[in-house]
């Protein structure tokens, strides 16, 4: 079971962000050596910008390691970077990422109030499959975003986000819409937004999925309330 959301650091500043005190001040660390500041992100930034930890390193124009809010309810997790996101620097801004920023307002979210990020932070050349060892090299950097920002929901985006985040090797097909979890983080694998340009049939279930989530903060919100 999750710690309870009265106990946690961040869940008190999402509290005073909306009662609108913008410039909350700052809080003592509940957890030894835990932050979830925007100063610990900015350095697992750092080090990916200077990380060489597979071949992919080589040939990139910018690491993508990801932006939103550091204290986002819900993060999302793609793939890796694309062609414009390797231009960018910045996480979905192509197609697919306008696709997804219409996914999450209709969520009743803003794309500055989540955290967009992918299993590997680096494009792969021609938008090819990432191999297990450049996998493998970024998953320490994902895992610590994810220990970071403690969102009370991921959404996979996509096979491999599915599929690393919850252990398994099903398809797609089965994984998608079935709640899962990483360290305890409900997990909710939807298809990946390049897809959905593809095949426009599976926006329907995609929705059917967002609704799921959005089920899901409105209890947590509930929640909230009962124990104020």
């Amino acid at each position: 079971m999750r710690m309870p959301r009265s106990m946690r650091k961040t869940d008190l500043l999402r509290h005073l962000e909306d009662l609108g005190w913008r410039d909350p001040p700052e809080l003592p660390e509940t957890e030894a050596g835990v932050s979830a500041g925007a100063d610990d992100l900015e350095r697992v930034e750092a080090q990916l910008l200077a990380c060489q930890a597979c071949g992919l390193s080589e040939k990139r124009r910018h690491v993508v390691p990801g932006a939103g809010s550091p204290r986002a309810r819900v993060m999302l997790i793609g793939e890796a970077p694309g062609k414009d996101e390797d231009r960018s620097g910045m996480p979905f801004v192509g197609q697919a990422g306008k696709l997804l920023d219409g996914m999450i307002r209709a969520m009743g979210l803003k794309r500055n109030r989540v955290f967009i990020t992918n299993v590997i932070k680096c494009r792969p050349p021609g938008n090819r499959d990432p191999k297990p060892e450049e996998i493998a090299a970024c998953a320490g950097f994902l895992e610590r975003q994810i220990d970071l920002i403690e969102p009370e929901v991921i959404i996979a985006l996509g096979r491999f986000a599915a599929r690393w985040l919850m252990g398994s090797e099903k398809s797609m097909g089965a994984l998608r819409g079935r709640w899962g979890s990483f360290r305890n983080i409900p997990v909710m694998p939807i298809y990946h937004p390049a897809y959905l340009l593809r095949n426009p049939a599976g926006k329907a279930q995609v929705w059917e999925d967002l609704k799921k989530i959005m089920a899901r903060l409105a209890r947590e919100d509930r929640a909230v309330s009962n124990i104020h």
